[in-house]
């Protein structure tokens, strides 16, 4: 993987970028690692603040629900060590068992024209989760950096806000909103960078409900329909 920071200059991509989000959207939630990933986050909130597994559950959903993630209710009022969580709960998952190579996700970004867009990733979780997910898949040579969720930097800040986004257009080197795509199979993410003047692409998996709104421009069942989306990326619109 590129480097995953803009050079000291300030030099900026003469590319439009491609922004990938990783969990739930380069692999399917149908793995369930995000079941798994939530089960080690009640445990850790039932550990940490020694309360009840029913009191934790609900907790950890409030904070899902009003900051985007578990982690960034439990530093702003409870203090603990984010990167200990880290430890415990991503970094924990037996994703080696799981999550296996991809050859039709590697075809697809491999038809992508990287002389005509910067591929890069974006992610929620800490730098080792997302590190770890992509080499298991087989394509982390195929992006030229990641902007992750520095859980050591306080505040923690992650999609969907606004600052967050501003941070993967310093870090992947591009100045306009208009040259900024992304993919994510998350409603808020997609509303939030469409707000922001992205051009976003909602992933809402096979056998999961289409929402009543659309979250922004494009939604897509499978990531091999970003052939359709953006032809204009890819060196051909025939997957064989």
């Amino acid at each position: 993987m590129g480097s995953q920071t803009a050079k000291p200059n300030g030099a900026t991509t003469s590319r439009p970028v491609l922004f990938f989000d990783i969990d739930n959207c380069l692999y399917p939630r149908s793995t369930k690692v995000h079941d798994l990933m939530a089960d080690l986050i009640d445990v850790y909130f039932a550990t940490h603040l020694n309360i009840p597994e029913e009191e934790a559950i609900k907790l950890h959903k409030e904070y899902y629900r009003n900051y985007g993630l578990a982690i960034e209710g439990l530093v702003r009022h409870h203090q603990i060590d984010p990167l200990d969580y880290n430890a415990k709960v991503d970094d924990a998952l037996p994703l080696e068992g799981i999550i296996k190579r991809n050859p039709q996700l590697r075809k697809l970004l491999e038809d992508i024209d990287t002389s005509k867009v910067k591929l890069w990733l974006l992610t929620n979780a800490y730098i080792t989760h997302g590190q770890r997910v992509v080499k298991l898949l087989g394509i982390d040579d195929l992006f030229e950096g990641l902007t992750y969720c520095d859980y050591s930097k306080d505040p923690i800040i992650c999609k969907p806000h606004k600052d967050m986004f501003a941070k993967a257009m310093r870090e992947a080197g591009v100045e306009r909103a208009e040259d900024c795509y992304f993919v994510d199979d998350s409603y808020p993410n997609a509303v939030g960078a469409k707000q922001l003047g992205w051009t976003a692409v909602h992933l809402v998996e096979d056998g999961l409900p289409v929402p009543e709104t659309q979250a922004s421009q494009y939604q897509i069942r499978h990531l091999e329909e970003l052939r359709g989306v953006f032809p204009q990326f890819f060196k051909s619109s025939n997957p064989a």
